[in-house]
C-alpha cells in the first residue's frame, strides 16, 4: 500500500528476501575471520583485523522499501554499527514499521532508528553530521552524485556505498528459446511497475526473430491484469505517484518526438479503480536508436525501449553504449555465446538466460555511473567494516636501523 505494488510480489519476494538478508548476514559475519599474514624480513608478526565503522546513515529507496534497506541494515548491523535511517519521502510507513519490528524483537533503543523527511534535511544532516561515518544510498545517480559533494565537502570524509541507477540491456540472439526470452522480456520491464534499478529496459532484438517476437510479447501483453494491489490475482499494480506517472509519461511522448514508435501502451489507464492510482499500462517503443534519450536515460516505469541488431558485436556495443552498468542480459541457446557476450558486457551483474535475480548470498552493484562497492555476499558485508593491519616486531631486541652506539 506505501508503494502500490501487487500483494501478491510482497509476499513472494519482498518479505522473504528481507528475513534472508538478516538472517544471511548473522551467519556471515560469524564466517568471516581475521588474516595473519606472511610478510618478508625477521621477526615480524602482521595480523589482519575488521572493525565496524560506527554509525552508519542509510538512505532507503522508496521502490522496495522493506527489501533493499534490510539488505543494507542488515550487513551494517551485524558488523557492530548502529543505523540512523532516513526514510524515503514518499514511502515512509514501511520503515517505520520496522522500527516497531525491532522493538517488538527486543532490540536495544538507539541500534536502528529511522527519521522521516525529505532529502535536503535529513539527508544532508547525515551527510553533515561528524557522528556519521558512513552513508549507503540506494537511489538515483543525481543523489549519488550529491552524496559524494557533501562527503568531501564534510569535515569528516564518509565512507560511500553507492547503488545508483541503471539502464540494462537485454540482448535476445538469433538462437535463442522464443518463448522463454519473450516471457523474460516481460518480466524485466513490468515487474514491480518497472520501477526497479535492474529493469531490462532496454530490449535489443536480432532482426532474424525480431517479428515473431514482438508479435508474441504484444499479444502476452495484452494478458497482463493491472489493478488494486490488494487483490491476489493482480500482476502490476500503481505507479507510486503522479508526478512520477507524468514522468514517465514525458518520456514516452518525447521518444515520439525524436522519432519512435509506440506499439502498445503509450497513455495512463483512467475509469475505474484506475482512477484510484496513478496507473500506467506496458509500453512497449520500437525504432528506438542509441542517440535518443529513451535509449539512454532511466525511466523508471514499464516502459521497454526496443532496438534491432543485425551481429553479436553490434548489440553488444549498444548494450555498453550508455553511462550506466548495472546489469545485461543475453538470451542464446549456445554456452558459447553466452560465455563470450559475458566477457564482454560491461555491468555489475550478467544474466544468462534470465532477467532481474539477483541473491544476499552474492554480491551485487554497479560499474561506471551505476554505483560504487557492492551490497549482499561477503563483499557486501565488508563494506560495512574497516580494516585495520596490525605490525608486531617480536625480535629478542629492538632494530637499531641507524647504528647508533651507546
Amino acid at each position: 500500500m506505501d508503494v502500490g505494488k501487487p500483494i501478491r510480489e510482497t509476499r513472494g519476494i519482498d518479505i522473504p528476501l528481507s528475513v534472508r538478508a538478516f538472517r544471511f548476514h548473522a551467519d556471515e559475519i560469524k564466517a568471516l575471520k581475521g588474516q595473519v599474514v606472511d610478510v618478508p624480513g625477521k621477526h615480524l608478526f602482521d595480523y589482519v583485523t575488521y572493525e565496524p565503522y560506527g554509525v552508519v546513515g542509510s538512505i532507503a529507496p522508496w521502490n522496495f522499501p522493506l527489501h533493499l534497506l534490510t539488505r543494507s541494515i542488515g550487513a551494517a548491523l551485524a558488523a557492530g554499527n548502529t543505523v540512523v535511517c532516513k526514510a524515503a519521502t514518499i514511502t515512509p510507513v514501511t520503515a517505520q514499521l520496522l522500527g516497531e519490528v525491532f522493538q517488538e524483537a527486543g532490540v536495544p533503543a538507539g541500534v536502528y532508528n529511522v527519521v522521516s523527511g525529505s532529502g535536503a534535511i535529513v539527508g544532508e544532516e547525515l551527510l553533515a553530521s561528524d557522528d556519521v561515518a558512513m552513508v549507503a544510498l540506494t537511489g538515483s545517480e543525481p543523489v549519488g552524485r550529491r552524496l559524494m559533494e557533501a562527503s568531501a565537502q564534510a569535515n569528516r570524509i564518509k565512507k560511500l556505498s553507492l547503488e545508483l541507477g541503471g539502464k540494462s540491456a537485454m540482448i535476445a540472439a538469433k538462437d535463442c528459446d522464443l518463448n522463454g526470452a519473450v516471457n523474460s522480456a516481460i518480466l524485466g520491464f513490468c515487474y514491480n511497475q518497472g520501477e526497479v534499478c535492474v529493469s531490462t529496459s532496454r530490449l535489443l532484438l536480432a532482426d532474424e526473430i525480431y517479428d515473431r517476437f514482438m508479435d508474441s510479447m504484444i499479444t502476452r501483453l495484452g494478458q497482463m491484469r493491472i489493478g488494486d494491489c490488494l487483490d491476489e490475482n493482480t500482476q502490476m499494480g500503481s505507479l507510486v505517484s503522479a508526478s512520477h506517472r507524468d514522468s514517465v509519461q514525458g518520456f514516452v511522448d518525447r521518444a515520439v518526438r525524436e522519432g519512435a514508435t509506440v506499439r502498445v501502451g503509450g497513455a495512463p489507464l483512467t475509469g475505474g479503480i484506475y482512477d484510484k492510482g496513478f496507473y500506467y499500462p506496458p509500453t512497449v517503443v520500437e525504432g528506438v536508436t542509441r542517440d535518443m534519450e529513451i535509449f539512454q536515460e532511466e525511466v523508471f516505469g514499464p516502459v521497454l525501449a526496443v532496438t534491432r541488431f543485425k551481429t553479436l558485436d553490434e548489440a553488444v556495443d549498444l548494450a555498453n553504449a550508455t553511462r550506466f552498468a548495472l546489469g545485461a542480459a543475453i538470451f542464446s541457446e549456445d554456452p558459447r555465446t553466452l560465455y563470450w557476450t559475458a566477457e564482454k558486457l560491461d555491468a555489475g551483474t550478467v544474466w544468462m538466460n534470465c532477467v532481474a535475480k539477483s541473491n544476499i548470498e552474492t554480491p551485487f552493484g554497479g560499474n561506471r555511473n551505476s554505483g560504487i562497492g557492492r551490497e549482499d555476499g561477503t563483499e557486501g558485508l565488508l563494506e560495512y567494516l574497516k580494516v585495520k593491519n596490525h605490525i608486531m616486531y617480536v625480535a629478542p631486541e629492538y632494530d637499531d636501523f641507524y647504528g647508533f652506539k651507546g
